[in-house]
C-alpha cells in the first residue's frame, strides 16, 4: 500500500468545522508517516470527480472530512474498489459514523483510528445499499420523511436544521398516508398503506433518528421499517421514541429483513443517506463488503 493518502474534505460541514478539522486529522496522519494531500471541489460533482480522480491514481486511502453528505460522496468514488475509506466526522449528523463506531466531533481521534487501521488490519469490509447507480451506506427514506426534506429543500427561509423543523409542522399539517407496493426479495409484491417506508443498511438517519435501530453494517440484510398510517397525534407521540429506537414496539409499526427491496408509490422521494435519489420506484439492493471502512468496529 502505497504511504499517500487523500484527505477528501467538505470546509463547509458542521457550520465550518470540516475546514478546521482537516488540519489537525491531517498532522496526525502525518505523524504516523503518510504523505497526505487535500481534495477539495467547486461543487459536489466537481468535488468527486477529484475523489475518483485520487482513487484511480491509486491513493492509499481517501479521508472523507465533513458530514453525512461528504461521507456518501465518498462512497460514491471508493465503493467496489480496492480503495479504504477513512472518516473524520465533524458534520451535523454523522450517522454513518456512529453506525460504524467511528469518533463523532474529534478529528484527532478520527485521525489516529485511520493511521492505527492503516498501519494494521487494513479496515474492516462492510456492507453498502445500492440504488440504480447510487451507493449508500446509512437509510433509504420515503414517505412522510422525505416529504420533509423535499420541503425543506425547496424553502428558503429559515436556514440551517431550522428549516427542517418548519418543514416538518408543515408536513404534519398535510399528512396523508401513502399507497406503496413493496416487494422484498424474491416475494409477492405486497400492497400497503404507510406514513414511510425506510430501508436501513445502517440503524440511523438525521442525526441519531434510530429509524432502522436493529440494522447492522455487516450482516448483509436490510432492515425495512415501515411505520403504518397514523393521526398526527400518533406520529407526535411516537417520534421522540425514535431517537431510542424504542419506536419499533409500536403497534403502528413493522420490520421485516431482506436483500433486496422494491418500493413503488405515487408522488413520492427516495433519499439516501439525506441525498435525492429520484421519484419512486426504486429497487435497493445490499452489497456485502463493498467497501473496507477504516478503524469501524
Amino acid at each position: 500500500m502505497t504511504s499517500e493518502i487523500t484527505l477528501f474534505v467538505n470546509p463547509t460541514a458542521g457550520r465550518g468545522r470540516g475546514a478546521g478539522a482537516a488540519q489537525p486529522a491531517a498532522r496526525v496522519l502525518r505523524d504516523a508517516g503518510f504523505s497526505v494531500r487535500t481534495v477539495l471541489g467547486e461543487n459536489a460533482v466537481d468535488a468527486l470527480r477529484r475523489a475518483r480522480e485520487a482513487v484511480a491514481a491509486g491513493t492509499g486511502a481517501l479521508i472523507a472530512v465533513g458530514g453525512d453528505g461528504m461521507t456518501s460522496l465518498a462512497l460514491q468514488a471508493v465503493a467496489g474498489t480496492t480503495t479504504p475509506l477513512g472518516v473524520v466526522a465533524v458534520g451535523t449528523g454523522n450517522d454513518f459514523a456512529r453506525a460504524a463506531g467511528l469518533p463523532v466531533r474529534d478529528p484527532m481521534a478520527a485521525g489516529r483510528v485511520v493511521a492505527e487501521a492503516l498501519k494494521g488490519d487494513g479496515g474492516r469490509a462492510v456492507d453498502l445499499g445500492r440504488a440504480g447507480d447510487t451507493w449508500f451506506g446509512t437509510v433509504l427514506a420515503s414517505g412522510f420523511d422525505s416529504r420533509v426534506n423535499d420541503r425543506g429543500n425547496r424553502m428558503r427561509f429559515p436556514t440551517g436544521r431550522l428549516r427542517y423543523d418548519v418543514a416538518m409542522i408543515a408536513e404534519l399539517a398535510a399528512l396523508r398516508p401513502v399507497a406503496y407496493r413493496i416487494a422484498l426479495d424474491d416475494g409477492p409484491e405486497l400492497e400497503v398503506e404507510a406514513t414511510l417506508v425506510a430501508v436501513g443498511n445502517g440503524g440511523s438517519y438525521g442525526g441519531g433518528m434510530r429509524i432502522c435501530a436493529g440494522a447492522r453494517l455487516d450482516d448483509g440484510m436490510f432492515d425495512v421499517t415501515v411505520v403504518g398510517p397514523c393521526s398526527r397525534t400518533t406520529l407526535l407521540r411516537v417520534f421522540p421514541k425514535v431517537y431510542r429506537g424504542t419506536h419499533l414496539g409500536h403497534p403502528k409499526v413493522t420490520v421485516h429483513r431482506a436483500a433486496a427491496v422494491r418500493l413503488a408509490a405515487a408522488g413520492v422521494t427516495g433519499y439516501a443517506d439525506g441525498e435525492p435519489l429520484g421519484p419512486l420506484p426504486l429497487t435497493a439492493v445490499t452489497v456485502p463488503g463493498a467497501v473496507r471502512l477504516l478503524g469501524a468496529r
